[in-house]
């Protein structure tokens, strides 16, 4: 276990919450039935579960129970439904829509598609993240089938106007499909109220496990089609096929109702936090703030610093600070931050950037400190190679 190390790290993933790894335990051990197993207690008891947990996710939403389709995590439910949509609809037409800073997990299905003959425009966004509604609208043709527009973007924690978008999308009856990874259980969504269609949910960005997430797919108003990606047993109505893990639903479950009962309370404690370290890091020279101010994630924090290397810059806080400089899903990838390019910025200044991503388990003490030490940082990095004015 890594110790004296200061996790900010939050968006790429979260500690699980010794509450949700207590109400999963028990479907490790003693209650180890398949759902499916219908013959048999041991089946009716782990069908009873995940019954309860599909519950407590479509509560979350503002769903009913049998438009939750289990999946992998939200990487697959972002596949599901943008190339189970496409499959099924391409008759109607192939014009899907999405947004230059999306997950790659959505780019990168579209790309795909695209390469089937589909064709995807990609919208850009304002220099603070948002997306241009009416550049949107025009976006819009007869052959389009699918928006895709994240709620909360994981870098520079954004949060789009999804209610304005599912208005758009549901005028010109095309389907509106939202990455909510970073979303659920963390700020109120509502897919009657915000029009989404598909709804792509994870667990362990809001302290549950990992290996686990879900897709939420309309059933009326309009009824959407999808074609499955994995066949096989056909379950979750024949959407996504594969064993259910009733303790990493279970878990989802949980994090999720903890994540709705402390929201507000969490909120506000997390703004805190941010707004603090902000409020240390900005009398830096050069510094500024990436995303929309006001309209973004509680526990995001994401900063381009002028004047510095990227790599050393990480390379100097590593020891003390755990973070990221951009999604950890492309750490392998040293280009620089699509979406830091897509706000305006130069490859330099995209790589001297930082994500601090704040969760349930930081406190006070850890921001002062973290403030201390990339003060620190960027200062002595500074003194090596004076910042050119």
């Amino acid at each position: 276990m890594v110790t004296g190390l200061i996790y900010l790290d939050n968006q790429a993933t979260t500690q699980i919450d010794p509450v949700v790894l207590e109400a999963m335990l028990p479907y490790f051990g003693q209650h180890y039935g398949n759902p499916g197993s219908i013959n048999h207690a041991y089946g009716w008891q782990a069908e009873a579960a995940v019954k309860q947990s599909r519950e407590i996710l479509a509560g979350a939403i503002n769903c009913t129970k049998e438009e939750i389709v289990f999946t992998s995590g939200a990487t697959e439910a972002n596949n599901l439904a943008i190339k189970g949509v496409a499959e099924a609809y391409f008759s109607k037409g192939r014009h899907i829509i999405t947004v230059a800073t999306e997950h790659k997990a959505v780019l990168d299905p579209c790309k795909y598609l695209e390469s089937l003959g589909f064709e995807i425009t990609i919208v850009p966004v304002q220099p603070d993240g948002l997306i241009d509604l009416i550049l949107l609208e025009k976006s819009l043709r007869p052959d389009t089938i699918l928006v895709s527009v994240m709620a909360a973007n994981n870098e520079i924690g954004v949060l789009q106007p999804l209610e304005n978008i599912g208005d758009i999308c549901r005028r010109h009856e095309v389907l509106f499909h939202s990455d909510g990874a970073q979303a659920i259980g963390k700020i109120p969504l509502d897919v009657d109220r915000m029009k989404i269609d598909l709804l792509s949910m994870t667990a362990h960005k809001i302290h549950g496990p990992k290996g686990i997430g879900a897709l939420y797919v309309r059933r009326r108003d309009p009824r959407v089609s999808l074609a499955s990606q994995i066949q096989g047993g056909g379950q979750e109505r024949g959407m996504r096929s594969g064993t259910l893990s009733p303790p990493l639903i279970v878990g989802f479950a949980k994090a999720v109702e903890m994540g709705l009962e402390s929201m507000a309370e969490e909120k506000a404690r997390l703004e805190g936090l941010r707004d603090r370290l902000w409020d240390k890091l900005k009398a830096l020279p050069g510094i500024s703030l990436n995303g929309h101010p006001g309209r973004r994630l509680a526990g995001n924090l994401n900063i381009s610093i002028e004047g510095v290397d990227g790599s050393a810059l990480l390379l100097g806080l590593q020891s003390v600070i755990a973070l990221s400089s951009g999604s950890a899903c492309s750490s392998m990838d040293t280009s620089p931050s699509h979406v830091l390019k897509a706000l305006g910025h130069s490859d330099k200044l995209a790589r001297a950037s930082l994500r601090f991503g704040m969760g349930r388990f930081n406190t006070v003490e850890e921001i002062d400190r973290t403030a201390e030490v990339v003060t620190g940082t960027v200062e002595a990095l500074r003194r090596l190679k004076p910042m050119k004015t």
